[in-house]
């Protein structure tokens, strides 16, 4: 999906990565990350935003709930994290990154809330009223006033599979005085997901109805009393959709497949955030004039198309054949035979932290510099040595 465009904007990236296998610095399927290019889209991104008056908090789970590229992304200006889920909160807590959100895809579990709560975080998205109850127990407890942030529902919005839930439009009238009655919880903004998405045909992003259903549930929660200061619109954050975000009365972003320049429309349009990371395989064996190469990586809505194969210096672009997502990926296919070891590079939309895959962060390819950092695993964290061998 993105190999083109790293070709074009990033070469220095593949060859580094090509080299890495070669040496047996990394092993088959490693996502290599080009960190001064990451940390180059962050600060662009955050300039834009700054000008726009628009808060954003950074998404890590695509590239592997990374506590290292955290850090750097905090050096660039984007101060928190918005984790997805329990387990990421738990890897950044661990190492001291600061949190602005938990809870939108996610809900807090509730033996975990007196840990996250007392680490402290700006907002916990909340789903129901009974979750909203337990933190205001909670918050009296450890006695502080929690800021909240209500996901809210319609029907006609865009809401994807094992995702659902929130306070539907319908029912929040009801709800206010149950809300009042939360002493320890401040309902300071509300939130959806996916507010924006990529119009193959306008190539364009185009708002969903989750703006509308967000822009409805301010005007009844507002009509009753409370003050919402937050709009938090997610979805395909970038300096592309941050005039959007703006037009749409947000004031909270998320910026997460754009800090390594893999939106959609990064595929198709030189925007201004550089691709910044390849995935890294190597050929397994052939069987009946077809190629393999081993898996670990794949995500089922990567779209998955081309790999480079490089053997020894001499390169060949091949087309990587469709794969069925309701089988596991311990290889992958490709078109023509190829040696055993030769490497693959590839560059398609992920999502590491459901892989199986290892991260290979490099620094100094900007500066004609590269060298390699470290190695983690999936979830962020380090391999024991950091290299391999």
């Amino acid at each position: 999906m993105f190999l083109e465009k790293v070709m074009q904007r990033n070469p220095d990236l593949i060859d580094y990565a090509v080299s890495l296998h070669q040496s047996g610095a990394i092993l088959p399927d490693t996502y290599v990350i080009d960190l001064d290019a990451l940390k180059s889209n962050a600060s662009l991104m955050n300039d834009k935003a700054k000008s726009l008056d628009i808060e954003l908090y950074f998404m890590l789970k695509q590239i592997g709930r990374n506590p290292v590229i955290a850090k750097e992304l905090i050096d660039s200006g984007i101060k928190k994290a918005v984790v997805v889920d329990f387990k990421e909160a738990l890897i950044m807590m661990e190492n001291n990154i600061p949190i602005g959100n938990i809870g939108h895809l996610v809900q807090v579990p509730d033996k975990l809330l007196k840990k996250v709560m007392t680490y402290g975080v700006d907002y916990i998205t909340v789903y129901s009223l009974d979750k909203l109850k337990k933190i205001n127990e909670m918050a009296k407890t450890l006695g502080m006033t929690q800021k909240v942030m209500l996901r809210v529902i319609d029907e006609e919005d865009e809401l994807y599979p094992g995702q659902y839930g929130g306070f539907t439009l319908n029912e929040l009238d009801k709800l206010i005085p149950s809300f009042t009655t939360l002493t320890n919880c401040h309902i300071n903004g509300i939130t959806s997901f996916p507010c924006f998405l990529y119009n193959k045909e306008l190539n364009s992003f185009s708002p969903t109805h989750n703006i509308k259903t967000l822009h409805q549930a301010k005007s009844i929660l507002e009509n009753n009393g409370l003050e919402i200061n937050e709009i938090n619109i997610p979805s395909a954050t970038s300096i592309e959709t941050l005039p959007l975000i703006k037009e749409a009365g947000g004031t909270q972003g998320e910026p997460g497949h754009a800090l390594t320049g893999t939106s959609p429309m990064h595929a198709v349009e030189d925007l201004k955030e550089t691709p910044a990371y390849v995935y890294v395989s190597e050929v397994s064996h052939t069987a009946s004039e077809r190629t393999f190469i081993y898996g670990g990586g794949y995500y089922a809505r990567g779209k998955l198309e081309n790999a480079l194969i490089d053997n020894k210096g001499n390169r060949d672009q091949v087309k990587v054949r469709q794969f069925p997502s309701e089988n596991i990926d311990y290889y992958l296919e490709i078109d023509k035979v190829h040696d055993i070891g030769s490497t693959a590079v590839m560059s398609f939309r992920t999502q590491v932290f459901v892989t199986r895959s290892h991260v290979a962060l490099v620094k100094g390819l900007s500066s004609k510099k590269p060298e390699l950092i470290g190695l983690f695993d999936s979830q962020g964290r380090a391999l024991e040595g950091g290299v391999y061998g």
